[in-house]
């Protein structure tokens, strides 16, 4: 199949996937409203009014600017998840630790945050570049697991993610916590710590949606344009064929899961420095698995990272403001997400519609290679 055609496939597939999840949050709504066919009637489409206008249109009209920032600054952590997630599931490690790898960056990074003496502008990098070397370490011990012992990184990974949660409400409990506040949190950060605002208007967006974009496209870059990203893919797609081509199997899946993990740790250290002024996480903060459904709608390329994050975060808003003005409760976006990754995972998904659109290229390229030849025959 031609890679237009593969392209095309995969919006279509990707489509038909939210149009059915949202089939199935319609249904939901309807069914859990209260009242005769009418009253149901009317609550579900004010719900899903607020699902799908909510996050831009006010209510009584006009673009929402506060919401559509806050949608914005949504993408952060996510787009940071959803690129180690791309990279790692690309070599085809199911390496589920960008959750636990977050929390640990974004811990990480708010010590420095308090204790380091560094002037304002070096402070910020300092902490996230800390954050991401010390979720990078993370990551080394299922990748060498997996190389050395043949461990499932998957097991490894996600065991991992509790290990780290409870390590940090453990050191956060006893040593880290300022007694004098109402609850448990770290002392505050120093002021020049701060990543500053793109847009003061409460949303919380910072210049870290601009490194996440950026290095979305550095990531797309080094994932297509050079040679350890060709390993990536080729070992994803064929570890076998890899090896006895001469690449570094072992030595790529090392790669793969500590790249993970160093964009991880930047995503908790920049999330917690562009929105924070202290540290307060208890418990696992759910943007890796969120990552994890970000990297299957935009197909395990990091170019199209950004464009998944945002839908995910319009969504996550829109279920918000569904839950605020409409009485649908907020775990809605779980069911979406849900519904979403499952049709994403099934593999006989519009498989159908895929052989047709196979058994057309290759009668295109025959029609093409046959008028080739009598061309060159005359």
């Amino acid at each position: 199949m031609s890679k237009k055609r593969s392209i095309l496939f995969s919006i279509v597939r990707g489509l038909a996937a939210i149009f059915i999840a949202l089939a199935v949050a319609t249904l939901l709504i309807f069914i859990c409203a209260d009242g005769s066919i009418a009253d149901k009637t009317s609550q579900t489409l004010d719900a899903l009014r607020q699902l799908l206008i909510g996050p831009a249109i006010r209510n009584k009209g006009g673009i929402s600017v506060k919401n559509l920032c806050d949608v914005l600054a949504a993408m952060i952590p996510i787009i940071f998840t959803g690129l180690a997630t791309c990279v790692m599931f690309s070599a085809n490690q199911f390496n589920l630790g960008a959750e636990g790898g977050i929390m640990l960056g974004a811990f990480v990074s708010a010590l420095v945050a308090i204790y380091a003496p560094l002037p304002a502008g070096v402070l910020p990098v300092a902490a996230v570049l800390a954050a991401a070397l010390a979720v990078g370490v993370m990551m080394l011990i299922p990748g060498l697991l997996k190389v050395k012992l043949g461990v499932s990184e998957m097991v490894c990974s996600l065991m991992m993610n509790y290990v780290v949660m409870y390590l940090i409400k453990y050191l956060l409990n006893s040593f880290l916590a300022d007694k004098s506040k109402g609850q448990i949190m770290t002392y505050d950060f120093q002021p020049q710590s701060a990543i500053p605002q793109l847009i003061d208007n409460g949303s919380k967006l910072s210049w870290g949606f601009v490194a996440a974009l950026i290095l979305a496209v550095v990531i797309s870059l080094f994932m297509y344009r050079t040679r350890w990203g060709y390993a990536i893919r080729m070992i994803g797609i064929n570890q076998d064929f890899a090896m006895y081509s001469g690449m570094k199997v072992g030595t790529v899946i090392v790669l793969s899961q500590v790249l993970g993990g160093l964009l991880a740790g930047m995503g908790g250290g920049i999330e917690t420095l562009g929105r924070y002024t202290n540290y307060s996480w208890m418990a696992l903060p759910g943007y890796g698995w969120t990552g994890i459904t970000v990297a299957i709608l935009a197909g395990n390329n990091p170019v199209f990272v950004p464009f998944a994050a945002f839908f995910i975060a319009y969504l996550n808003k829109g279920c918000s403001l569904m839950s605020t003005y409409s009485g649908v409760p907020y775990q809605l976006i779980d069911v979406l997400q849900a519904v979403i990754f499952l049709f994403f995972a099934a593999e006989q998904f519009l498989s159908g519609y895929r052989q047709k659109l196979v058994v057309r290229s290759t009668q295109e390229e025959l029609k093409a290679a046959g008028a080739a030849s009598e061309g060159s025959a005359k």
